[in-house]
C-alpha cells in the first residue's frame, strides 16, 4: 500500500512540475551544502586540536554520540530537496567541519545513504581545529575529472599573499599565518555535462565581525579568482560555489568582492547570481545567534546556469532545508537548529541549503 501511495505521489509531483512548465517534462537533480558542525571521530589525532571531541574531553564525545550524530546527519542528507525531488537524495553535496576522510566514509555507509553509493573528494586542510571541507557525489550521476585544494594565505597583521611572503612556522602573534580551510575545486561530468563545484568554509568572525572581515574578503577574492579562471577557460562554464561563508549575502565579501548579484536580471555574462539574497531579505536563515537569524550558508551560481535553454542543465530554484525534526522543540532556543549540547549528539547548528538543476527530457 505504501509503495503504491509513493508511486501516486511521485506521479502527482511530476504532473505539477510539468504543468508549471507548460506541459514540458524535466529531469531534476538536487545539489546541496551542509555544515556538519564538528563531525569528529573519537580517536585522538596528535596533529590537530581534537581533545574536546574525545570520550574524556569537554564534550564527552563517546562512540554512542558519534554513531548518533552520523545517523542524524545521514537522515537529513537523504531528505534534502525532497519537497520537489522526492525520488532522490542530492547528487552532489558540499560539506564542511569534517575531521578527516574517515568520518565521511562512516557517514556514507549509514543505512539512509548507503544505497546512493556516494564517492568522496577530500583533502586535509591546515586548519588547526582539524576541520575540512569535502564533496560527496553519487557515482551514478557525477564523475569527477579534476580536483584540487586551493589554500588561502592570510596573516594576523591583516595582510594576504602567498606562502613565500611569510615563514610557514611563523608563530608571531602579530604577523603569523592564520591557518584556515582550503577552498576545494572539483570539475566533473554531471550526466555527461561539465560542471564545476567550489566548496568553501570562509574564516570565522572570531575577534568580531569588523576585525575579521578582511579575512573573509580575502577568501572572497580567492573564490572570485577561481571563478574567473574557470570562465577564462570556458565563457559558458557552469559553476556552483557554495559553503559556509561566515558572512551574509549582503556583506562586502559576497556583494562587492565576489560580486554576487541579487537577481538574475542583474547577472551579466561572466557574473554570479546569489539566490540566497532574496531569502535573507525575507528573514530566512540557516543559523541563529542571540535570537537573530542569518544566512551564512550559500549557493551561488554562474550566469550560464540561468539561461532558459533547458536542453542542458539550468538552475530552477533554491531553498533552506529546515524541517521540524532538525530543530530545538522547546526552551530558550526553541526553533534553533538542534545542535550537539549537554554531551548529547544533535544534528548541526546550521540548516543545509540546496538548489535544483533541471534539464528538459
Amino acid at each position: 500500500m505504501i509503495k503504491h501511495l509513493r508511486v501516486i505521489f511521485l506521479f502527482i509531483i511530476t504532473l505539477q512540475f510539468a504543468h508549471a512548465q507548460g506541459g514540458r517534462q524535466f529531469k531534476v537533480h538536487t545539489v546541496s551544502f551542509y555544515n556538519l558542525e564538528n563531525l569528529f571521530d573519537t580517536t585522538d589525532d596528535p596533529k590537530i586540536n581534537d581533545d574536546d571531541f574525545l570520550p574524556n574531553g569537554s564534550y564527552h564525545w563517546t562512540t554512542e554520540n558519534y554513531k548518533k550524530k552520523l545517523s542524524n546527519l545521514s537522515r537529513v542528507i537523504a531528505e534534502i530537496g525532497s519537497t520537489d525531488n522526492p525520488n532522490n537524495a542530492p547528487v552532489v553535496i558540499g560539506v564542511s567541519e569534517v575531521e578527516n576522510r574517515g568520518v565521511l566514509e562512516d557517514l556514507i555507509k549509514q543505512p539512509a545513504l548507503a544505497k546512493y553509493d556516494y564517492g568522496i573528494v577530500h583533502f586535509d586542510s591546515p586548519d588547526k581545529r582539524g576541520i575540512d571541507v569535502a564533496l560527496l557525489y553519487q557515482k551514478k550521476y557525477f564523475i569527477p575529472v579534476s580536483y584540487k585544494n586551493i589554500p588561502l594565505y592570510i596573516y594576523r597583521d591583516g595582510n594576504v599573499g602567498k606562502k613565500e611572503d611569510y615563514k610557514e612556522d611563523d608563530d608571531n602573534t602579530e604577523t603569523g599565518r592564520v591557518y584556515t580551510r582550503d577552498q576545494l575545486l572539483v570539475t566533473g561530468m554531471l550526466d555527461g555535462e561539465q560542471i564545476s563545484f567550489i566548496v568553501n568554509h570562509w574564516p570565522s568572525r572570531s575577534g568580531g565581525e569588523k576585525r575579521s572581515s578582511p579575512f573573509r574578503e580575502a577568501a572572497a577574492a580567492l573564490n572570485r579568482k577561481i571563478v574567473d579562471s574557470l570562465y577564462k577557460n570556458n565563457p559558458d562554464a557552469k559553476i556552483i560555489t557554495m559553503g559556509d561563508l561566515n558572512d551574509g549575502p549582503y556583506n562586502k565579501s559576497v556583494k562587492k568582492v565576489l560580486g554576487a548579484k541579487a537577481t538574475p536580471e542583474e547577472t551579466k555574462k561572466g557574473g554570479l547570481y546569489n539566490p540566497m539574497e532574496e531569502m535573507s531579505n525575507k528573514g530566512i536563515g540557516t543559523l541563529a545567534y542571540r535570537d537573530a537569524w542569518d544566512l551564512f550558508d550559500q549557493m551561488i551560481i554562474s550566469e550560464p546556469l540561468l539561461k532558459k535553454d533547458y536542453s542542458s542543465f539550468r538552475y530552477w530554484k533554491a531553498g533552506v532545508y529546515n524541517k521540524a525534526f532538525m530543530t530545538q522543540q522547546d526552551g530558550r532556543y526553541k526553533g534553533y537548529p538542534l545542535r550537539n549540547s549537554n554531551g548529547e549528539a544533535g544534528f548541526s547548528d546550521h540548516f543545509p541549503v540546496y538548489l535544483y538543476l533541471i534539464k528538459e527530457l
